[in-house]
């Protein structure tokens, strides 16, 4: 890590439920990654392909929904009890970058 960053770097604790679910459904992206370089490498049809990359895009828009839910319900609504508004306009911009 660059250390000019670190001071400006945020983190955030998690629960172990939402760290749980956020690696559940990141352990199952990765294998059905795994599943299609597999795929690939033995050559499979386009079409079959095609489809489980789908799928893997439709699982991270789901990781993506849930931990946006929980960044909005934590940080974002901390923030602006702490009178920061500025989180708002941060918001905005993760949503546009999302929606692309």
């Amino acid at each position: 890590m660059d250390k000019t960053n670190a001071c400006c770097e945020k983190h955030k604790h998690r629960d172990e439920q939402e760290y749980k679910k956020l690696i559940h459904r990141l352990n199952r992206v990765e294998g059905q990654i795994r599943g299609v370089k597999k795929m690939v490498e033995e050559e499979r049809y386009c079409v079959d392909i095609l489809t489980q990359v789908s799928a893997i895009q439709a699982a991270l828009n789901a990781f993506n929904k849930e931990l946006l839910s929980n960044h909005i319900q934590t940080c974002v609504v901390e923030d602006i009890k702490k009178g920061d508004s500025a989180v708002v306009d941060e918001l905005c911009i993760t949503i546009q970058k999302l929606m692309k």
